[in-house]
């Protein structure tokens, strides 16, 4: 339609020139330089238009190789972007061999190669490949300098996952000189040490992790890992504890399992009372296994204490299985066999654990049952290794009975 009326508008525009210059065809004068030129209006426009005709010819011929190019690129580009596309989904299908090879076609003319070295390190990878992988590496270095950290980052990963952890560790530390406190580095540098059991190396670096790339439970997970190790050390002072865990990181030291092994670790350095504190006020934020556990376990200057306010928690919690079995751990600490038995046997009932089966156990060999004793055992032992159907249920509860060094008079003192 627009063409239609631009035509119509052009022959109604010729028609009422042609109607002026048939009628007076003008007279044009060019004096220049001495030379002297005399034409129509006519033929001036004739030879102005055939002017502009040869000049935008001439322009076109001198742009055309750029034209060309930047068309042969941009196909080449489109070609090099479907071919990344079409070797990611084979790398995501699990046709490793084909996608590493579409992405090294789809190098040609690619505008960001990075990423086609990358995934065809990670494709080398999974085929087994290792020196292949290096090698993809190392040509995604000499062409980007400038990506190093994200190629050593890929590296470091790729070695960690196929279990290369001594040159993962390298790897990582190149680039801690350059960039220390990298956030996907530090998660990376922390796995590989709890990798390596190089506990000292982890420890020293638990204060940094609240930096690190790192989902909240597996940073928590490895703060666990090595601060169980840390409060099990013959040398170790309160001093030492206490420095390691105000350095932790605030939302770390708020994690229950956390508490738990810093309280342990205080009352194994004879600071009880205070890790009983540490306990308490812990679980009126978080009622949290962990922490009842650890309340079980500790050493502090006044059990019997302990033991009547776990049994106040009983009273709103008592069909808490590790609560019952807290009870019972602190009843045996005071000579309380009767109820003892009677929370272990409740716990058991709710919650079987193979702690619980342990501490059963043992109680059982304090009244003489031997054949019971070693079935609780065996019961802990089976939910281990998943045998639980295989083995026999213990008989059901059966009145306390007194162990030979216990006197009669036990439920008046308990």
């Amino acid at each position: 339609m627009r063409t239609g009326l631009l035509g119509l508008a052009a022959v109604f525009l010729g028609a009422f020139s042609a109607h002026f210059l048939l009628r007076d065809r003008g007279y044009v004068l060019i004096n220049f330089a001495g030379y002297v030129i005399e034409m129509s209006v006519p033929a001036l426009l004739v030879l102005l238009t055939l002017g502009y005709v040869v000049i935008r010819a001439m322009v076109a011929l001198w742009r055309a190789p750029r034209r060309l190019g930047k068309a042969f690129a941009d196909g080449q580009l489109k070609r090099s972007g479907a071919k990344l596309t079409r070797g990611l989904i084979h790398i995501a299908e699990g046709n490793w061999s084909k996608g590493e090879r579409l992405l090294s076609q789809g190098l040609k003319g690619t505008d960001a190669p990075l990423i086609n070295y990358l995934m065809a390190a990670r494709a080398a990878q999974l085929q087994g490949g290792n020196e292949r992988r290096d090698d993809w590496l190392k040509l995604a270095y000499e062409e980007l300098p400038g990506a190093e950290i994200a190629i050593l980052l890929t590296q470091a990963e790729l070695q960690l996952e196929h279990a290369e952890y001594e040159r993962a560790l390298a790897t990582l530390n190149r680039i801690e000189e350059m960039h220390p406190n990298h956030p996907v580095a530090l998660a990376l540098l922390a796995k590989t040490h709890r990798a390596l059991q190089d506990w000292d190396r982890l420890i020293g670096i638990l204060p940094r992790l609240g930096a690190a790339k790192l989902k909240a439970g597996d940073r928590e997970q490895l703060t666990a890992e090595a601060l169980a190790v840390y409060t099990a050390r013959t040398d170790l002072t309160y001093e030492d504890l206490e420095e390691l865990w105000s350095r932790l990181p605030a939302k770390t030291r708020d994690a229950s399992q956390l508490i738990a092994l810093y309280a342990t670790g205080l009352s194994m350095l004879g600071r009880g009372d205070q890790a009983e504190r540490e306990i308490r006020s812990a679980l009126k934020k978080d009622w949290n296994e962990d922490l009842i556990i650890a309340y079980g376990r500790i050493e502090t200057s006044e059990p019997a204490k302990r033991l009547k306010r776990a049994e106040q928690w009983l009273k709103s919690h008592a069909e808490d299985g590790v609560l019952l079995l807290t009870a019972a751990r602190l009843c045996m600490a005071e000579e309380l066999w009767g109820k003892a038995r009677s929370y272990l046997e409740s716990s058991l009932a709710l919650a079987p654990r193979t702690d619980a089966y342990a501490l059963y156990g043992r109680l059982l060999k304090q009244f003489g049952e031997d054949e019971d004793a070693a079935l609780a055992f065996r019961s802990g032992l089976a939910l281990v290794t998943g045998a639980v159907n295989e083995l026999p249920a213990l008989d059901a509860p059966r009145p306390a009975e007194e162990p030979a060094n216990q006197s009669s008079s036990e439920d008046e003192t308990a």
